[in-house]
């Protein structure tokens, strides 16, 4: 079966992990048998059109038309599908993964674009977003469509695979806590963290924090967890590192600490509960429905107190927390299950459309 991709993000030599779910997406139903082509424009404006114009008859004298298409995100690229599906009667499904449409990051465009993207939804054949909350808050913004469906970002194999530590440090005798995102600042609220962690500091020393990434706010959040004055050795900042170097990060830590604003259903915590590694995390978004009693603590966004407590908790609890079922919660994001998740759906609508 041929699959276009129509993304409204996608790794590039400049950026390698914008949109990099979206890639393990394709990769997981090309696992499947599926043949996937990426249309995919950083451009804006007749830029875009023109080139995703050129991109396209150079795709289809090569390769033809495809059996379905699915668009990453509700954008633009929605023009593109309801042209085939009109054209060449091939359906269309949206995978939704943006955080616009929750209040805490409301940015749904309302006028002649709202109307649009409303009209392309509602003739997709099948709205997937990543959580339920999502659901729900695409709703609010009147998003309809028939038929709605859950899918998960995919985690990479070597995640649920024992790694040895070559390239971090391994872990010592203090509890060490691992934070790993992008450094927006808005979004990750790495601040109150750490001032939650400093708190506790005042308390006790025998913890770590790890924190790896980097991003638009890392070298302002460096500055600021400086002028918090932590005790030497207790924070430490990584950088970027590969996925499988965070994977070796995560094998080395006791807890990975979330503290966002809001979110969708992020990648690193799929990575935890297949690592086995417990979680504490703020409730915001999707991620309620990723994390169980069994897999850590929930706190509410921008509770630093509740934050501060939880930490405590969970050095002093966390033998009550149970690796192997924490696994048992990961293994739905493997890229044979997403995969033939996919694949299986297309399947379906490509049947139901001729």
């Amino acid at each position: 079966m041929k699959v276009l991709f129509l993304s409204a993000w996608y790794p590039t030599e400049r950026d390698a992990m914008v949109g990099l779910f979206v890639q393990k997406h394709a990769e997981a139903i090309a696992e499947q048998g599926c043949d996937v082509r990426v249309l995919y424009s950083e451009k804006i404006g007749f830029g875009w059109i023109q080139e995703m114009y050129k991109k396209w008859q150079t795709l289809r004298k090569e390769w033809g038309m495809p059996d379905i298409v699915q668009m990453n995100v509700l954008d633009k690229n929605g023009i593109i599908a309801l042209w085939f599906k009109w054209r060449y009667r091939i359906p269309y499904i949206i995978v939704e993964h943006w955080s616009g449409y929750l209040p805490a990051n409301y940015a749904f465009r309302g006028g002649w674009h709202g109307w649009l993207m409303r009209k392309i939804a509602e003739k997709a054949s099948c709205i997937l977003p990543v959580s339920q909350m999502l659901e729900d808050a695409m709703k609010q913004c009147r998003i309809q469509n028939n038929n709605w469906q859950r899918i998960h970002n995919v985690v990479d194999d070597f995640f649920y695979q024992p790694i040895s530590p070559i390239t971090i440090t391994p872990k010592g005798e203090k509890f060490r806590f691992l934070h790993v995102s992008c450094f927006d600042e808005k979004a990750k609220n790495i601040q109150g963290m750490l001032r939650a962690a400093r708190k506790v500091a005042e308390k006790r020393q025998d913890f770590e924090l790890v924190l790896v990434g980097m991003g638009v706010d890392y070298t302002v959040d460096v500055d600021y967890a400086r002028s918090l004055n932590f005790p030497e050795g207790m924070l430490h900042f990584t950088g970027e590192q590969t996925p499988y170097e965070v994977a070796q990060w995560m094998q080395q830590s006791d807890c990975f600490l979330f503290f966002s604003r809001y979110e969708n259903a992020p990648v690193v915590i799929s990575e935890c509960l297949a690592i086995g590694l417990p979680i504490i995390s703020s409730n915001a978004g999707g991620i309620p429905e990723m994390i169980s009693q069994e897999c850590g603590l929930l706190v509410p966004s921008g509770d630093e107190v509740a934050l501060a407590n939880a930490i405590i908790e969970m050095i002093d609890n966390h033998g009550e927390y149970v690796a192997e079922t924490i696994r048992k919660k990961g293994t739905k994001y493997t890229y044979q299950n997403i995969g033939k998740q996919l694949s299986d759906l297309y399947q379906r609508l490509v049947i139901s459309t001729n």
